[in-house]
């Protein structure tokens, strides 16, 4: 007999939510993963299918699941620059701190590949500015690396404020 978990990474890629639906129904493994750790709802998130991330967080998907090498779907969303999948993310609970094996977090991401519509729903909600990646990198040292104007002027009245309050 076929494993039905297997359908649900393929169908959340291409956003079938008949097909997701249906699984869910047959109560398939929602945290199903692949050979790489991807979850389907990192892979919902990674390919922008916001209404299957929907469905999948509403069937219970761990929204702090994380790949083989740490990544998370708020990573993923942060690095392509998905705004509406960081705020339904966001609007879940998503913990915005955690970090990749690298140390890297959505926030890094974000700044460093310009996403900065990304970047300030990621402070707006309280993402950490402190934490550093295993280079000893933080998002605004990514940020200025980039060249990310923008990405800094949005980081800098919160490390210039925190550096005064202590």
């Amino acid at each position: 007999m076929e494993n039905l978990d297997q359908l649900l990474i393929p169908a959340a890629r291409k956003g079938e939510i008949e097909v997701l639906q249906e699984l869910i129904r047959r109560n398939v493994n929602i945290n199903v993963r692949d050979e790489k750790g991807y979850t389907p709802l990192i892979i919902a998130c990674y390919n922008n299918q916001l209404e299957a991330a929907r469905l999948l967080l509403s069937a219970g998907a761990d929204i702090n699941g994380a790949d083989s090498g740490g990544n998370t779907a708020l990573m993923g969303a942060s690095f392509k620059g998905y705004t509406e999948i960081v705020k339904l993310l966001i609007a879940n609970k998503a913990n915005l701190n955690l970090q990749h094996g690298n140390g890297g977090t959505a926030l890094m991401f974000a700044s460093m590949f310009g996403r900065n519509d990304v970047l300030s729903l990621l402070l707006a909600s309280g993402a950490d500015t402190k934490l550093l990646d295993i280079r000893g990198q933080s998002a605004t040292d990514l940020a200025t690396i980039q060249g990310n104007a923008e990405g800094l002027k949005l980081l800098n009245p919160i490390t210039s404020h925190l550096s005064q309050g202590g």
